[in-house]
């Protein structure tokens, strides 16, 4: 008992002192927002001549406390978040900002690089897998291809909306969506973990059935199925009952496979080359965008242009759907072709997401997750698939902003390079809890978990937020976007 209360008395001690640390240095930071326009401050908009004129705020880098606890919630967040399929951004943006000092659109472009940084390395090593119970990728390219370019053309519109609406109702709309899709994920979750119980009890009873069948008996038993099974015995026959496949729900208690598949063999070359090209086609529109007045023709010309990349590759993968020439083989259903309401929604459903991403400042993989298992996706192959399409929606992102300068490289190589590694053994983790466990329905609480806490963490610093501008009797209307010059 003494050492325990030794323990705790440390753990105070220690907590008191990095309070007081964070104190002294938020009153530094409040003191120096007006004498010392380099110091820590937080996001500041300056108006001139009816624009709104954004000032980045980046914090030298150097080795304390700050980046120490920083690149441990970097480490666990990239990878419990390459485990549920989400990028994890919902934890490093409020880090970046509440711990490191950065503003909020740096922090957002730095949050990016992580996230492309865990989904390389998650993807290269699913690339290796195959389905858990098809052969078949673990990633779903089909899928990918049918939702990923009305995702990517999702975002473009949520981005302007994220301009156009106020803080308070941005806050609203991320913790509701956010509670929405956690629970509906926990109760998933639920509902997969029971399926898993009374498929391995069924696996069970199986199993003892079958000893009981093949127990060794004496020579002179006058039972000829038990004299079948002493010979049997006898030639060292081993009998292991496995459960068939019979569709998603069987499909999502059994492990990934972790054969060494050749990574040339087990791509989908044609979807991939399709996907490339809406990730080139976006990237030269999204780049040449930045470079012309918000507002002018060509500016509206070059969003436009984004509809048919986006919406003509959804509809040749839809029209081949439809006709029955590709299939998502990752439900493991007997059908053979999809009805057009089904691509309707399917198509829908990923713009909404894709505008909700772009609204709330998030990931896709947190909007794709849930999507992907409330389809019928095991979760292995949700997770797989999400985290692909997310690659490159982040990547996007990344050169982008690079080449627009909204983040200083040292601080996003550093916790890139972090998120990268954190991935990778995330992944080994949770392929051996999988297999050690056979309860795959690990990654669905996991990714219920981690957009639980993102809506606690976002939803609070934009509570927090509105709540500033409320006591500054600041605007909280609708912004015109042809002002707004980020």
């Amino acid at each position: 008992m003494g050492r325990k209360w030794h323990a705790v008395a440390a753990l105070a001690i220690a907590y008191t002192v990095v309070a007081t640390v964070a104190a002294d240095d938020r009153g530094h930071l409040l003191a120096g927002t007006v004498t010392a326009p380099e110091g820590r401050s937080s996001l500041r908009n300056v108006t001139s001549l009816g624009r709104t004129t954004y000032h980045h705020v980046w914090p030298p880098m150097k080795v304390g406390w700050r980046v120490l606890l920083g690149s441990f919630i970097v480490f666990f967040g990239a990878a419990f978040g390459s485990i549920g399929g989400v990028g994890g951004g919902g934890i490093f943006v409020p880090m970046l900002t509440l711990i490191i000092g950065f503003d909020t659109k740096s922090s957002a472009a730095i949050s990016k690089c992580m996230i492309m940084g865990a989904a390389l390395s998650t993807v290269y090593c699913n690339l290796k897998l195959k389905h858990p119970s098809l052969d078949m990728p673990l990633i779903d390219y089909d899928l990918a291809l049918l939702i990923q370019p009305m995702l990517m053309l999702g975002v473009s519109i949520g981005v302007i909306c994220n301009v156009i609406f106020p803080d308070w109702l941005v806050t609203v709309l991320l913790i509701s969506l956010f509670l929405v899709t956690s629970t509906k994920a926990f109760l998933k979750g639920v509902e997969t973990w029971k399926k898993e119980t009374l498929t391995k009890r069924e696996a069970t009873k199986q199993l003892e059935q079958t000893s009981n069948i093949h127990k060794p008996v004496a020579l002179h038993s006058p039972n000829a199925d038990n004299c079948c099974s002493y010979f049997l015995d006898l030639l060292g026959e081993q009998w292991e009952y496995t459960l068939p496949p019979s569709g998603a729900d069987d499909a999502a208690s059994k492990a990934p496979s972790d054969e060494a598949v050749s990574i040339w063999k087990n791509i989908y070359w044609k979807e991939f080359g399709l996907l490339a090209f809406v990730w080139i086609a976006f990237l030269v529109l999204q780049i040449t965008k930045d470079y012309v007045a918000t507002c002018s023709t060509w500016y509206w010309v070059l969003n436009i242009l984004q509809i048919p990349v986006s919406v003509g590759v959804t509809m040749y993968q839809a029209v081949g759907l439809a006709q029955g020439k590709r299939v998502i083989s990752s439900k493991a259903n007997n059908q053979t072709s999809l009805k057009a309401y089904q691509l309707f929604v399917y198509c829908s459903l990923g713009l909404t997401a894709g505008s909700m991403g772009g609204l709330l400042g998030v990931g896709g993989g947190i909007i794709m997750g849930p999507l992907f298992l409330e389809l019928g996706v095991p979760p292995q192959v949700s997770s797989a698939t999400s985290t692909f399409a997310m690659m490159f929606s982040a990547s996007m992102s990344v050169v982008e902003y690079y080449l627009l300068k909204r983040f200083p490289v040292p601080y996003a190589a550093f916790f890139t390079i972090v998120a990268f590694l954190a991935a990778i053994v995330g992944q080994g983790v949770v392929r051996k809890m999988i297999s050690w466990l056979g309860r795959a329905s690990l990654i669905i609480f996991v990714l219920s978990f981690m957009i639980f806490i993102s809506a606690l963490s976002l939803g609070g610093v934009g509570t927090s937020n509105m709540i500033h501008k409320i006591t500054q009797h600041e605007y909280l209307g609708f912004e015109n976007i042809c002002k707004y010059d980020a």
